[in-house]
């Protein structure tokens, strides 16, 4: 019994390198679950306004007017309210390949483009986000989600930075 009580008060060389990896292990974990530069994105930079356009293909006419009377629709994901809204949305002609090799306006079908707007955290490097999906120009199968409306199958044809410094 003596023997154990002086055992527990010595530390060799790998309790103590198993200590220190321990707390690094919880130090970087709290540094990575609060952040790296410890406030938030709004006190760090504001918050900048972005505006995109998602282009939908194909898409049967009469959603065209559905669309229009639940605009403006604010946008979801997973679910939930992310902030931001799908503002407006306008129609152009969907075309096909005829017959005879040419390009003919598809009666049934058209094209939509809706406008949307978020806000992002401003940084040095920005990633503007919508739920989990990133805004990029040239981005296909966005997934176009609000309150009433969703399409997938998007492309991100436009994207507007509000307020972001020229350099």
């Amino acid at each position: 019994m003596e023997q154990k009580a002086k055992r527990v008060g010595k530390f060799n060389i790998i309790d103590i390198i198993a200590v220190i990896l321990i707390v690094a292990v919880v130090a970087f974990g709290a540094w990575k679950l609060l952040g790296s530069s410890g406030g938030t994105a709004a006190e760090d930079g504001g918050m900048v306004k972005v505006t995109y356009v998602v282009k939908c293909e194909g898409v049967p006419t009469e959603l065209y007017e559905t669309c229009q009377a639940h605009l403006p629709s604010p946008l979801m994901a997973s679910g939930a309210l992310v902030g931001g809204q799908i503002e407006s949305v306008e129609m152009e002609p969907y075309y096909v390949l005829g017959p005879d090799g040419q390009w003919i306006e598809d009666p049934e079908h058209v094209t939509l483009l809706f406008t949307a707007t978020t806000e992002t955290p401003a940084g040095e490097v920005m990633t503007t986000k919508v739920g989990d999906q990133e805004v990029r120009i040239g981005k296909t199968d966005y997934i176009l989600k609000s309150e009433y409306i969703e399409f997938s199958g998007g492309t991100i044809v436009d994207v507007q930075w509000e307020g972001l410094a020229e350099e």
